[in-house]
């Protein structure tokens, strides 16, 4: 558990260091070359209950061997970096905080427009609006960071590796190069993948933020019963946001980044950063109480 703290803590140092950088490097056409040889060879009829764990579980298979032999010399320190250069390359792969200043700072609705399409990487027009553009910083955060996070910490570099090429069948190029039936097995593999992380950053988003709120929100979005699907944060996220604007008295003024929907996106980004320091400061605990 302490050489997952030091890793994590050590790719967010990077990331932060090499902004620009890192994300150039986390490209995937290896990935989506994969994808189309596999199609290739089954003349794109992809078998239903196995066609994604092959494309997804082979190359999972060679990381965990990799790893696996690694952790058996030198006291697992080649394992430890071979892990941390996993996390550096699955965390984003776009940075996060970019594409917020990216729209805070454009200058007119269309460039505005343009910037928030990504945080949007489901598709569709980008709706630039307040809660619209808070649930976006949250499930952006999630797919970036805490996912990523989470079955590293689980699973190690296979998890990590294994959430982001679930994540990347489920919505980008890759799902393109998949038949329809594999698509929707995708979809509900990342919404399984994604659930319990989801309860996680919600849980910690209570405790960074409006108690009530975010406990309010959650409870009433469950009303109708238990789902896969993950809105509850975005509800959870939107609660929380309008109770700190609303405490702050927050103000509207004559810069364009200080519009309503702006404002709101700023704190949303603002209450991701802490719910990933939550999570950094519990798992520094479990590592001092020797977890």
């Amino acid at each position: 558990m302490s050489a997952a703290l030091i890793a994590v803590v050590v790719a967010l140092l990077l990331g932060h260091v090499f902004p620009t950088a890192l994300p150039s490097l986390r490209r995937y056409d290896w990935f989506v070359g994969w994808l189309n040889w596999l199609g290739r060879q089954t003349g794109h009829g992809w078998p239903n209950h196995v066609g994604l764990l092959i494309a997804v579980g082979l190359p999972l298979l060679f990381v965990g061997a990799l790893q696996f032999l690694l952790d058996a010399h030198w006291f697992g320190l080649p394992a430890f970096v071979f892990a941390l250069l996993v996390l550096l390359y699955t965390w984003g792969p776009r940075d996060l905080n970019r594409d917020v200043e990216a729209v805070v700072e454009a200058r007119d609705p269309d460039a505005r427009r343009a910037a928030a399409a990504a945080l949007f990487p489901e598709g569709g027009e980008p709706v630039v609006e307040g809660p619209a553009l808070v649930e976006a910083v949250f499930r952006c955060a999630l797919w970036r960071w805490f996912g990523v996070l989470f079955w590293f910490l689980v699973a190690g570099a296979v998890g990590a590796l294994g959430y982001r090429l679930v994540a990347l069948c489920a919505q980008g190029e890759a799902q393109r190069r998949l038949p329809a039936d594999q698509r929707g097995i995708a979809h509900t593999t990342l919404a399984v993948l994604n659930w319990p992380v989801a309860q996680l950053m919600t849980f910690a988003l209570a405790l960074a933020a409006d108690f009530d709120r975010v406990l309010g929100a959650w409870r009433e979005w469950h009303a109708g019963g238990a789902r896969l699907d993950v809105g509850f944060l975005g509800a959870a996220a939107r609660a929380s946001v309008a109770s700190e604007l609303a405490a702050e008295d927050a103000w509207v003024g004559d810069d364009p980044a200080q519009a309503p929907g702006l404002l709101e996106l700023r704190d949303a980004m603002s209450l991701a950063w802490r719910v990933l320091l939550l999570w950094l400061g519990v798992l520094a605990l479990l590592v001092l109480a020797g977890a």
